[in-house]
């Protein structure tokens, strides 16, 4: 008989035979995780009570106190900064928000004509004295101010129309009423349209549309993988109240620091994703504890203390990588930090005490008929992963260097539309076809230039500013220059580009401006305007984005250090990551700026990538990745510390995570694409490319790349200098896999010690000597005088795990159908040892 030992290890099961590495804080930390558990088991009703008075609390205060939502995208620092502090300085009375409206006659026609006046002029004058409109301009109020309101061919004119408060707190009713009345002049040969931040909001679907489709959409995906209805509810009602509550909470937090209007939409796209998926690890370890002979309060206690403390440590990550958008050192990202942060505390929140609440009062019900007939008839399952995960990840052992290289060939082709990345800004010209904003952008481009559409302002104080004007009017891409009279010391000169306000030409006239122009003409002015300040935006985004990738990768690889006590692993992480962001982004890019499918996906014109994506996006990517890393990479440490085999390891945590982890990816990918429905550029952006990044990382990262790779290295995996070793804190994230430890463990038997102190266990494979493992071979630990301590039967996979009483001398005999009996002295120390057997057919043996 052949064996061999490997350096001992705890094996899973058997842990609480040995004191926990983690020593009494880890202890004590299981401690309150179970104890928190229970309560909220038992006192189910109180829970549920708290969570619901809390929900419709806030929604009562949130629905009294409205938004006051401030989307602040300058910077400080910048050119388009001090223009603008100058301006509003000068002209603090133009706060409210000014819209367009546009109308445009046939061919030989012209907006000067008496039955195009009289159509247009009553409605422009019913506008005008409607509560709320501060005051409208038109073109036939005077014929030298209105001249420059009609396009020189004659067929397009427009008026505009200021409200008495800024978009966002102009009623919806009062813009709808503008709308309608505008419109109602249009008859044969003239059509009216109008453009605005304010018409802009009543295009938008009803508020919840994208979240009500994606939880649909969750809903079947999770009745698919649970096959009940009780299951499949538990997810949607946490994702709910975790969403709602960070919404309603948001609302409340905008009266008192900036929230940009996008952010409760990012944060409702975040915390639906993790929501839902949080609650799909919890509620399928609780399912899998029942099913394996589990009653059901103590499934969902050590459900909630292995992956809800796994849920504790991904949402913590989740946060510290949002937290991340910080070091941007930008307001406006400062408030989606606070949005998505705290929806994403309120899921995880949700989720650890509200869902243990839910399934007291479901029991067993959390299973489906079939199940519950099925443990009742046959009883308990087997622990053993088995089907097509378990069949790919032996493909996947088996042909590790050419999954990898496919994996990464697929991954390096996506991301390549990345090299033609454009940061910008978004505005009514990517608005879909059918609106009113985009027909009256174009109908302006059409009539007055492209640039009319984003015009600049250059603002000097207390400088003679004739030269000035004279220099930008003969500068190469100016349409049109106009001064206005000074303010206040003040001097703003408008200028209309020839180019559109997303075009890189238009970018390259600010920098012309700005560097050649105005130096110049020795006057010390700046350039401002909505598309100066987006181009800043741009540029100072660009320009710190590599300080924030570098934060957050190297955070990420602070945590898995310390987690899996590593150095490749989360080096291979790092990598990973970038991977996925840069094959995310391409698809991004090609959707968006190159226009593949926008107008399929209805959402609009191509135009640049919005500035302040990518760092919303790489916090997220790199919240999400770490989730799935967590949960996949546990469990192959798991099986490493017990069996030292990386192959296994890596095996058998693939086959065991790979579902789940699809799974819980699949739900995200139809949360994240409904947002396509959102009415809102960004938040379509964010959903297609989040979207794209998950599937992209569980498909093909985490379920082929990751695995082929680590099957590569070997036990290089887990190497950590043994200096560094020492100096490591100790961060307990329980692996996915732990309840095993206190679960029925089918076919394997352990005895409690008989002797004083010292209890350990031996534990190994049982295999042929071609490698293949032995089923149902039975092993006897025997003492000295050949009284027997212990008997179990090998697993599938060849394993077995027997319990010495204390430290000594023992034998250990082995005998299998069809192969020779076989008998080993072996000697056990304190410390758990692993000892493998090989079995040949027809041999004798005698013991040594």
């Amino acid at each position: 008989m052949a064996a061999s030992r490997r350096p001992s290890a705890v094996p899973p099961m058997l842990r609480h035979l040995k004191a926990r590495p983690g020593g009494p804080d880890d202890a004590e930390e299981e401690w309150i995780v179970t104890a928190l558990a229970r309560w909220c088991y038992r006192h189910r009703l109180v829970v549920l009570v708290l969570w619901v008075g809390a929900l419709f609390g806030l929604g009562a205060a949130g629905t009294s106190a409205g938004t006051d939502y401030s989307n602040v995208f300058s910077l400080p620092d910048t050119d388009s900064k001090r223009a603008y502090d100058l301006m509003t300085k000068a002209f603090p009375e133009s706060a409210g928000d000014t819209d367009t409206v546009v109308w445009r006659v046939d061919e030989g026609a012209s907006a000067r004509d008496e039955g195009v006046r009289s159509r247009i002029e009553p409605a422009l004058k019913e506008i005008a004295g409607m509560k709320g409109v501060g005051e409208v301009q038109g073109p036939y109020a005077s014929k030298q101010a209105g001249a420059a309101q009609i396009s020189g061919n004659g067929r397009i004119a427009y008026a505009q129309v200021t409200f008495a408060e800024e978009a966002n707190s102009v009623p919806k009713d009062l813009v709808q009423d503008v709308v309608d009345t505008a419109q109602r002049a249009e008859r044969s040969g003239l059509q009216v349209e109008l453009g605005g931040q304010a018409i802009t909001r009543i295009q938008e679907p009803p508020t919840g549309v994208a979240e009500m489709v994606g939880i649909a959409a969750a809903a079947v995906v999770l009745f698919l993988a649970f096959g009940s209805l009780f299951a499949m509810v538990l997810p949607i009602v946490i994702a709910v109240f975790g969403v709602g509550l960070g919404m309603l909470s948001t609302m409340l937090l905008s009266h008192v620091t900036d929230i940009p209007e996008v952010a409760p939409l990012l944060g409702s796209l975040i915390g639906l994703g993790v929501g839902i998926d949080y609650a799909l690890f919890i509620v399928t370890r609780h399912r899998r504890g029942i099913l394996r002979g589990m009653e059901p309060e103590e499934s969902a206690v050590h459900a909630l203390n292995t992956s809800g403390r796994a849920v504790l440590f991904a949402g913590g990550t989740v946060c510290i990588a949002l937290a991340g958008m910080l070091v941007m050192n930008m307001r406006f990202l400062d408030g989606v930090v606070i949005a998505a942060s705290l929806t994403v505390v309120l899921s995880v929140l949700a989720a650890v005490t509200l869902l243990p609440s839910l399934l007291g009062l479901l029991g067993s019900r959390v299973l489906s008929r079939r199940q519950r007939r099925r443990l009742a008839a046959e009883g308990p399952e087997p622990a053993e992963a088995s089907g097509l995960a378990a069949r790919w990840s032996s493909y996947v052992q088996k042909r590790p260097r050419s999954i990898a290289a496919l994996a990464f060939v697929v991954m390096a082709f996506l991301a390549l539309p990345l090299l033609s990345l454009r940061l910008g800004a978004t505005d009514q010209g990517n608005h879909q076809e059918s609106t009113t904003t985009r027909q009256a952008y174009d109908m302006l481009a059409d009539g007055f230039g492209p640039g009319f559409n984003g015009p600049l302002q250059v603002v000097a104080e207390k400088a003679d500013t004739g030269g000035l004007v004279t220099a930008i009017r003969e500068t190469e891409g100016v349409a049109r220059v106009a001064a206005a009279p000074p303010a206040d010391g003040i001097s703003v000169i408008n200028v209309v580009p020839t180019t559109s306000p997303q075009s890189e030409e238009t970018d390259q006239l600010i920098d012309r401006l700005r560097g050649d122009v105005i130096p110049e003409a020795g006057v010390d002015a700046h350039v401002g305007g909505v598309t100066a300040v987006f181009k800043d935006f741009a540029a100072v985004t660009g320009d710190r984005l590599p300080y924030f990738v570098g934060a957050i990768i190297g955070l990420g690889f602070l945590l898995l250090l310390i987690a899996f006590r590593s150095l490749v692993v989360p080096l291979m992480a790092a990598l990973m990551n970038l991977i996925a962001a840069a094959a995310s982004f391409g698809v991004l890019v090609a959707v968006f700026q190159w226009g593949w499918g926008t107008e399929i996906l209805g959402v609009g014109k191509e135009g640049p990538i919005t500035a302040f994506l990518p760092v919303i996006m790489l916090s997220l990517l790199f919240g999400l990745s770490m989730d799935y890393q967590v949960f996949l990479v546990s469990r192959m440490h798991e099986e490493w510390v017990h069996t030292k085999d990386n192959a296994r390891a890596v095996r058998v945590g693939l086959a065991e995570t790979s579902r789940v982890i699809n799974c819980a990816a699949l739900i995200m990918i139809c949360v994240f694409s409904a947002f396509v429905l959102s009415g809102d550029m960004e938040g379509a952006m964010a959903g297609i490319g989040l979207a794209a990044a998950v599937a992209l990382d569980a498909f093909i990262l985490r379920t082929a790349l990751v695995p082929a790779a680590m099957h590569l290295l070997g036990r290089s995996n887990w190497w950590l200098p043994a200096g560094l070793e020492k100096r490591l804190p100790h961060l307990a994230v329980e692996p996915r896999e732990a309840p095993e430890e206190t679960a029925p463990v089918p076919h394997a038997r352990v005895r409690e010690p008989d002797g004083e102190g010292g209890a350990s266990v031996v534990h190994g494979f049982i295999r042929t000597a071609e490698g293949e493992p032995v089923e149902g071979a039975v092993l006897t630990l025997l003492s000295k005088g050949g009284r027997q301590l212990d008997r179990v039967t090998s697993l599938a996979d060849g394993s077995y795990i027997v319990a010495a009483p204390s430290a000594g001398a023992y034998l250990l005999a082995v005998t299998a159908p069809g192969y020779a009996a076989r008998a080993r002295h072996i000697a056990v120390a304190g410390e758990p040892l692993v000892y493998d057997v090989e079995l040949a057919v027809g041999e004798m043996d005698a013991v040594n």
